[in-house]
C-alpha cells in the first residue's frame, strides 16, 4: 500500500518536474524536491523498490534543473 502511495506521489511530482523544465518555471522544482522526498520516505518504509527509484529519479531531475538554472550556488 505504501509503495502505491509512493508511486502516485512520484508520478505527480514528476509531472510538475517536467513542467519545471520549461524556462521561467524552474522555481517549481523547489516544491518538487520536498514532495518527492516524502514519496521517497514512504518508498523506504514499504518493502518494494519501485517507489524509491521513481522518487530518486524525480529528485535528481529537479536538482539538475536547479543547478543548471543557478538555483544552487
Amino acid at each position: 500500500m505504501l509503495n502505491i502511495l509512493s508511486l502516485i506521489i512520484g508520478l505527480a511530482s514528476g509531472a510538475v518536474a517536467v513542467l519545471g523544465l520549461i524556462p521561467f518555471v524552474g522555481w517549481a522544482n523547489w516544491f518538487v524536491i520536498p514532495v518527492a522526498g516524502l514519496g521517497l520516505i514512504l518508498g523506504l518504509i514499504s518493502s518494494r523498490k519501485e517507489g524509491q527509484i521513481l522518487n530518486l529519479v524525480v529528485i535528481a531531475v529537479a536538482l539538475v534543473r536547479l543547478s543548471i538554472g543557478g538555483g544552487f550556488i
